[in-house]
Parts: C-alpha cells; structure tokens; sequence
C-alpha cells in the first residue's frame, strides 16, 4: 500500500467523524457512557463478524501488553476524559480544547523516527484550528472561566491521549489492523462500567433513534477507528492532522444541508481556513515530492 493511498483510506475517517454529531443526536437522549458501550459494542461486533470469512484474523489479538495498553489508552481513556471535561467545563469551551488533538497530532509527529515536520504542516494545522474555532464557537469568540480550570485540563488531556495514540501507533506498523476490534470490545466492557457508576440507563425510544445507535457503532465508532488505523500508520500523519480539522466543518454542514442550521458567513470563512489549511499541510503530497 502506498503513503498515499494510506492517507485517503485515513480520510475516510474523518468523513465518518463528520457524522457523529448527527448520529449522536439522533439517538435521543441516551447517555454519554452508556452510547459510547453500545456503539463500540456494535463496532467491535462488527469487526468480529468479518473473522467469519477471514478465520486468520483473530489471531491478531495476541499482541504484547504495550499494543493492547496504547490502544485501551488511546480509544476508551480519550472518551472517558471527554465525557468527564464534560462534566466539569461548558461544552464550546471543553469541546474546543479537547479539539487541540489534530494540532498535537501534527506536532508530535516530529518525535517520530522518518517523519519531518515542516513549516507548511505547523501553519496549515494552526488554519485549520482557527477554522475549527470557528466552528464551535460560531463566531462568538470564547473566553475562558478559571472556575472550570479543572474541566479544561481534562479536556486537554483527552486531546493529548488522542493524539498521542495516533502517532505512537506508528511504531507497530506490523500490528495487523484487525487488532482494534479488541479494542473496541474492551472500550465498550470499560464504558459500560463507567455508565454503570456514572449515570442512570435510558434506552433509546422507537426505530430511528435504535438506527441512530447501530449507525454510530458501524461508522463513526466503528469504521472510522480501523480506517484511522490504516491511515496513521502507513500515510502521511501530519497530513492527517491537519485535515482532521474537516470534521466539524463537514458536519456543520451536514447539518446545513438536512435545513437543521442556517450557512452562515462564519461558516464560509471556517471553510476557506480549513480548506487552506489541509492544502497548505498537503503541499510535499500534492506536489508529489519525496519525504527526506
């Protein structure tokens, strides 16, 4: 498989992220532990069902300790400490630290063996963070409270757990992809518990808020993570990074498109940023020019 089409099978995570907001609130009023185990429930299960016709692929799980403690970090610790910034922060703000991973992504990167971090990665993934603020804020800019000083370093860590597991999956290259099923299996167990002390079950009501839960367990927390997977492995992480930065900007305008939120100028100029940004972060792929 070539860096490149490595990189756009990565990009399809980020399309299917697009839809979580969506599904999310389709679903109804299922709570956030509890949807996070059903939908990696349904996403691990579906993992599981394609070793049906492909017997050799379980054996992926017998993994070292280390493979198996990044992906349990990377996949159910992010979610736990998203939900729990949550908890202690607005949502713009926790939402929008917790939106720093691309960023980090692409400036961790550089700690990798090979890769090269250049100036046009830095400022296409800074356009593409303005355009997020954007985004979330929806122009209304954002000010910081120090009373929910806890809330953001919460939330900062959930983008540093991303991010982090993003790029140190570099380092097992040979870990068939098929490993992430177990992850997913694990992170709904883990989720589950958290739900179970937590908060208090609500089931989703009638068939479309039932399709709203399978559709998150087949796509955005299902699909996406073994795309994801694929991708910052074997692509262009910094790449990547950079055009993760999409993913609010695509589901906003999902959201447009089904007439549930008016285009606004604040979308539009988030659109060019983003847009910018990732060719800008792109600019070695496009021009088709060898890494050094």
């Amino acid at each position: 498989m070539s860096r490149n089409t490595a990189t756009g099978i990565g990009f399809i995570a980020i399309l299917l992220w697009a839809l979580l907001a969506y599904f999310t609130a389709a679903s109804g009023e299922v709570p956030p532990f509890q949807l996070t185990a059903m939908s990696f429930g349904i996403g691990g299960l579906a993992g599981a069902l394609t070793w049906i016709v492909r017997p050799k692929g379980i054996t992926a799980l017998r993994q070292p300790v280390k493979v198996w403690a990044l992906g349990i970090v990377g996949l159910f610790g992010y979610h736990f400490l998203y939900f729990t910034a949550l908890r202690n922060a607005p949502t713009v703000d926790a939402s929008l630290i917790a939106y720093l991973w691309p960023l980090l992504i692409v400036l961790l990167s550089a700690l990798g063996p090979g890769e090269r971090l250049g100036l046009h990665h830095i400022i296409g993934a800074l356009m593409g963070f303005a355009g997020a603020v954007l985004i979330v804020t929806r122009g209304q800019g954002i000010a910081l409270n120090p009373d929910y000083a806890f809330g953001y370093g919460i939330a900062f860590l959930a983008a540093f757990f991303w991010s982090s597991y993003s790029v140190l999956s570099r380092r097992f290259k040979e870990v068939p992809t098929d490993v992430v099923t177990g992850f997913c299996i694990v992170t709904a167990l883990l989720a589950t518990g958290a739900h179970l002390m937590l908060e208090q079950t609500v089931w989703p009501q009638g068939t479309g808020q039932w399709l709203a839960v399978i559709g998150l367990g087949v796509g955005p927390v299902g699909l996406a993570f073994f795309v994801w997977d694929i991708g910052v492995k074997h692509g262009d992480i910094q790449v990547l990074g950079a055009a993760s930065y999409s993913a609010p900007l695509l589901s906003t305008l999902l959201l447009v498109a089904l007439g549930a939120s008016p285009f606004t100028w604040v979308i539009a100029v988030a659109c060019l940023l983003i847009t910018l940004g990732a060719t800008v972060a792109a600019k070695d792929m496009i021009l088709r020019r060898k890494p050094q």
